[in-house]
């Protein structure tokens, strides 16, 4: 039957691909293999091109291209070597590593390859992002300007983040870092979270899916697992895979919620990665390949000039050293950060912000005048409690003798009460500054309780109540 279509075929989009196809496969072979290093003579190849190396058995593997050296091509593998002998042939791919995007990626968990791994069959991407990318032009940046509301109290209120905003949770092992960020999690009002847990140990990924995120977490979440067992080449490239997958829904206008949990094991993996290619470790054991990649791969979250990530990186401190290296380094990076206490933790205070040591520095632009007045008073009240706790405590003190130290004392209990939270119970931003207001006595006006202030807002004088005194309290 002849068709009676008689309109002329566009053979364009096809001869475009065939001109762009690479014809020749540049083909080289093993001749070295230590642990997850592997060295061939050969194939023609750039930094970070994916290769596949072929097994005598049939299968074949992924390995990277870390380092060259004349002939010789140093690659990691995107698994375990057994089976790799020399003389196996390498075969360059032509192009660095992309991951698949789509809509298909919610509720979804991927590896540090892009290839599903939750056993739910394979994902149908709608395209595919590079791993490796350049951050936002900087004159494009959209202002961070609306508040993210992350359902924790303390953060909502005395470390208040915007939207397009990237922060570091800093604390050592065991003080809540991963609890803290689950909660962010299920609780945000962001559109979408992607999460990176790099290093984890195995009997955590499910859990956090299951216990910390649950259902509705995952509806709209996409997750990229690297566990501890896996190459430092895995634990290195799932930071960029998830970073990749949040830049993609960032370009399709969205508001993004990046979380990457740990940093700190993202950083020891390239220490490995540059030891086993030569490097010098120069500062705490890192090499320099490390503070090169960290910058990277932070400045490539926040706003651009379609939507925004916000940005949750936590940091394993080292010995509870707050200087130690990557904590310093990470810290000059990011917009804010904040330091979870052992000390807190220990009384059994969750989450166990320590909000003296911790900052946001973009909180002035998210948050009303007035809610910074007030948010200003608990935090001096906090401060002066602290610098006279030794003495409250061992009752040396006595009532009286200073009207700052009084007052301090007999707020104490109700700001613990307020920074306490139970982990399944989030706090609305109404119920948040409701309770702000009613510690200090500050009126807190409705227009305030929005996610966007603007000029005016930011530029007005504070109303507060005639009948409050210099302290913020209500005759």
């Amino acid at each position: 039957m002849r068709s009676s279509y008689t309109g002329e075929f566009n053979f364009s989009k096809y001869l475009e691909q065939v001109c762009d196809a690479d014809t020749i496969h540049y083909i080289g072979s093993v001749v070295r293999v230590r642990g997850l290093d592997i060295e061939s003579e050969g194939p023609r190849s750039v930094i970070g091109e994916i290769c596949t190396i072929k097994l005598s058995g049939g299968t074949s593997i992924l390995a990277e291209v870390v380092g060259l050296d004349g002939k010789i091509v140093k690659l990691t593998a995107f698994g375990n070597t057994k089976g790799i002998e020399v003389g196996c042939e390498v075969i360059a791919s032509g192009s660095t590593l992309r991951v698949p995007v789509g809509k298909n990626l919610l509720g979804r968990a991927i590896d540090a390859t892009g290839r599903a791994c939750d056993g739910l069959g394979e994902i149908e991407p709608e395209t595919y992002y590079p791993v490796m990318a350049d951050a936002p032009d900087p004159m494009k940046r959209m202002e961070i300007k609306k508040r993210i509301t992350t359902g924790v109290k303390a953060i909502d209120s005395l470390l208040t983040i915007g939207k397009g905003q990237r922060i570091g949770i800093f604390a050592g092992s065991g003080v809540g870092k991963s609890t803290l960020l689950s909660m962010v999690a299920r609780n945000s009002d962001a559109d979408i979270n992607v999460i990176g847990l790099i290093g984890e140990r195995g009997r955590e990924v499910l859990d956090f899916i299951q216990r910390d995120l649950g259902p509705e977490g995952l509806k709209r979440s996409v997750l990229v697992i690297a566990t501890s067992d896996q190459p430092a080449i895995c634990r290195v490239r799932a930071a960029y895979v998830c970073t990749a997958v949040a830049e993609y829904f960032r370009d399709q206008g969205k508001d993004v919620l990046l979380m990457v949990d740990n940093v700190t094991r993202f950083a020891k993996a390239q220490q490995e990665i540059g030891t086993s290619n030569g490097e010098l470790p120069i500062h705490g054991g890192y090499t320099p390949s490390v503070f090169d990649l960290l910058p990277k791969l932070m400045e490539r979250t926040g706003t651009n000039d379609k939507g925004s990530i916000t940005a949750f990186y936590n940091v394993l401190v080292d010995s509870d050293d707050m200087n130690e290296p990557i904590t310093d380094a990470v810290r000059g990076i990011l917009d804010g950060h904040i330091v979870l206490s052992r000390r807190l933790a220990q009384a059994y205070h969750y989450p166990a912000i320590d909000v003296l040591a911790s900052i946001s520095r973009l909180s002035d632009r998210v948050s009303g005048k007035v809610t910074q007045k007030a948010c200003g008073q608990i935090r001096r009240w906090m401060d002066t409690y602290r610098n006279n706790e030794t003495m409250i405590t061992a009752g040396i003190y006595q009532k009286g003798n200073s009207p700052e130290i009084d007052i301090a004392i007999d707020k104490h209990a109700e700001i613990e009460e307020f920074l306490l939270q139970e982990k399944f119970k989030p706090s609305t931003i109404k119920d948040t500054l409701d309770w702000v207001s009613r510690i200090t006595g500050i009126e807190i006006p409705e227009d305030e309780y929005g996610e966007v202030f603007g000029f005016e807002a930011q530029n007005s004088e504070p109303e507060v109540n005639e009948n409050s005194d210099s302290t913020g309290t209500t005759e």
